[in-house]
């Protein structure tokens, strides 16, 4: 479910208006890099004189006549082997699993008042125990009463304080993110669908040069 909602979620992100483009979706529109110029490569398609549809993808830089001189790039070449350097990855079961411990990692270490707040806690849980022992002995003054309310006052501040902290940027548990990337492997990558979601999913930018 969640990664389905995570999916509809990246699905409704969408920030390239043209990629729809001569009824044919370019996938890489607002991912694909000129290597030469660094400026974005469009989707442009034209007809050859049998009246069959080509496309590619061209830098600005070349059609705006900025003085690049990159070539364009066959649309469907460019889209595989795309998808099919980021089945690489998906099928690498020793990089998804440094890839989960980076992310586990990366967890624990983004929330530093969390741990903080844990240490906290267990201070006044300790001294807590220790009053309950004094109790125990027959030592119950005014003071300890005092006390152990006080202590039993910030302990119950504390919970709250961590609850707040961990329901504001709950974890992720490891077998959720193994299992997102185990996903991907029940994926069609000859359905549209699909491939938009791997390269949604795993591309953030691509510079390409000529050779």
């Amino acid at each position: 479910e969640l990664f389905d909602a995570v999916q509809r979620r990246m699905e409704s992100n969408k920030k390239a208006p043209a990629r729809h483009k001569a009824e044919e979706e370019y996938l890489l529109s607002t991912k694909l890099f000129c290597g030469k110029c660094q400026r974005m490569m469009a989707g442009e398609s034209g007809k050859r004189r049998d009246d069959t549809v080509y496309r590619y993808y061209k830098c600005s830089g070349v059609k705006r006549k900025l003085g690049c001189d990159k070539k364009t790039v066959r649309k469907t070449w460019i889209e595989d082997l795309v998808i099919a350097e980021i089945k690489k990855i998906v099928y690498d079961d020793a990089l998804i699993e440094q890839l989960a411990d980076d992310v586990m990692k990366l967890q624990e270490t983004e929330n530093m008042v969390v741990p903080v707040l844990k240490n906290q806690l267990a201070e006044v849980e300790k001294g807590i125990e220790n009053l309950l022992n004094a109790i125990m002995m027959g030592i119950c003054g005014e003071s300890t009463k005092n006390k152990m309310a006080e202590l039993e006052s910030r302990k119950s501040e504390l919970q709250i304080q961590i609850a707040k902290e961990e329901l504001g940027k709950p974890m992720v548990s490891r077998e959720i993110i193994v299992f997102w990337f185990h996903k991907f492997r029940t994926f069609d990558t000859n359905r549209l669908e699909h491939r938009r979601k791997f390269i949604d999913a795993f591309v953030n930018a691509i510079f390409l040069y000529d050779d």
